[in-house]
């Protein structure tokens, strides 16, 4: 087989997935809402529960509920005709996936969820399927074909399922309103829980560490200070301490190469507007606002308070080392 043969193969999977999701766009209507509605009243725990590839779909759905601030988790239905139907109390909610509708395991086990007074949301992609009948809330996620030349494996269909999962998922995050304080709790240990919790008063230099000069400084006095302090700039600041400018190792260089006197003042050097971020702000914005910076690329941030007053700085190299990016 050819390497353009694979390629076309590749093209066309990808282009019947990418259709299938945009399929359910038209889908997502009340069913959607009352869906959400009914798992964010939720005073107990979302069970997600379905078998073969629709289970491996449902514990992604599940994990990723519990990872968002709904707590969840999967019951393998098998199971829970042994047992394990024991897990769900009232208040819970069920979310089931069947892409037939007619999973025995699954039609199994809702006898024993509805004696518990537990509600249950199917996605499926067959809406007048058994299960359909017997569900509360049915979320139809059909697909016009799967990706499987024999239109066999379960492959458009599930990512479909996978795509409504995340949509309700995201769905819950917002209506929880979940800050990134809340999900780096979720995720202590994670690189993306880590660039959520770390802020820029984490990291910055404070006190005398800040490089400083006032708007009247020679430029002796400013090359002395941002040798010492070794950040690459320095603060300007004005007489009641607020920040007046920047002055970086690139400007002292633009200087020297242009016609300007070396007696000229802190202030007349200065780039009097530059970048500054609050202290409270996540480091991985700093990352974003230094290297999305116009007209070029930056390396450090004054961090200033409500007054405009610097009271610190941060560095490129700073959140590098604590590994944010």
């Amino acid at each position: 087989m050819t390497d353009d043969r694979l390629r076309e193969i590749a093209r066309r999977v990808l282009q019947i997935e990418a259709e299938a999701i945009l399929a359910l766009l038209p889908k997502v209507d009340e069913r959607f809402a009352a869906a959400v509605t009914l798992l964010r009243a939720c005073s107990g725990r979302v069970i997600v529960t379905g078998i073969g590839k629709s289970g491996l779909i449902g514990r992604k759905i599940a994990a990723t509920l519990a990872s968002t601030g709904t707590p969840a988790y999967f019951l393998h239905p098998a199971e829970g005709v042994h047992g394990d139907l024991g897990m769900l109390a009232r208040g819970d909610v069920l979310v089931a996936l069947s892409n037939s509708g007619e999973t025995d395991e699954l039609l199994a086990i809702v006898p024993g969820v509805k004696r518990v007074g537990v509600p249950i949301v199917l996605l499926t992609g067959h809406p007048d399927s058994a299960l359909a009948r017997v569900c509360d809330v049915v979320l139809d996620v059909a697909v016009p074909q799967e990706a499987c030349p024999m239109n066999l494996a379960p492959t458009s269909s599930t990512t479909a399922a996978l795509a409504m999962g995340d949509a309700i998922a995201m769905a819950l995050l917002e209506l929880r309103g979940l800050q990134p304080e809340d999900y780096a709790q979720l995720h202590p240990r994670g690189a993306l829980g880590w660039r959520s919790f770390v802020r820029v008063q984490d990291l910055m230099h404070t006190g005398d560490a800040i490089p400083r000069v006032t708007t009247e400084a020679l430029l002796k006095d400013v090359v002395e200070e941002m040798t010492f302090k070794g950040l690459g700039m320095t603060t300007v600041v004005d007489g009641e301490g607020r920040l007046a400018g920047v002055i970086t190792d690139g400007d002292l260089r633009r200087l020297m190469r242009s016609d300007q006197p070396a007696t000229q003042r802190a202030i007349e050097i200065a780039t009097h507007t530059p970048k500054t971020i609050a202290a409270t702000a996540l480091a991985a914005h700093a990352v974003d606002m230094m290297e999305y910076s116009a007209p070029r690329p930056i390396t450090s941030l004054v961090v200033v308070d409500e007054s405009r007053r610097p009271v610190g700085v941060i560095h490129l190299h700073d959140i590098l080392r604590a590994k944010i990016v």
